[in-house]
């Protein structure tokens, strides 16, 4: 992890490598959100678009590029990486999970209610 005796290392090809992989992720993403394929936007999978879908994916692999670039988590050892990396991919997945079955169990209440929602 750290160089023998003073050893500089330029990172700049790896900053620019990682600045050019999250742009184009990046701008991906908002092509995707602006133009909204309906190949993606009109097919539903688990309650929700696969539109949806597509942008928490790639989220979740900037967030994950994002943590292995900066942290420096390439240079460790597979432990802590797989206690790191799985940690948050849980949590994420949790997250997910909830957001869906309460959003859905909120639509749902809306729906069927006698007093129709306005937004």
């Amino acid at each position: 992890m750290s160089h023998a005796h003073g050893e500089y290392v330029s990172n700049t090809k790896k900053i620019w490598l990682v600045f050019i992989l999250l742009s184009v992720v990046t701008t991906v993403e908002v092509y995707l959100g602006i133009s909204r394929p309906s190949f993606l936007y009109m097919n539903n999978f688990i309650s929700m678009n696969l539109l949806n879908w597509v942008f928490i994916i790639l989220t979740l692999y900037k967030a994950y590029y994002i943590v292995w670039a900066f942290m420096h988590m390439e240079g460790e050892k597979s432990n802590l990486r797989w206690a790191v990396v799985s940690t948050v991919i849980f949590l994420a997945l949790y997250l997910l999970f909830i957001l869906l079955v309460e959003a859905d169990y909120v639509f749902e209440v809306f729906k069927n209610a006698t007093i129709k929602w306005n937004f």
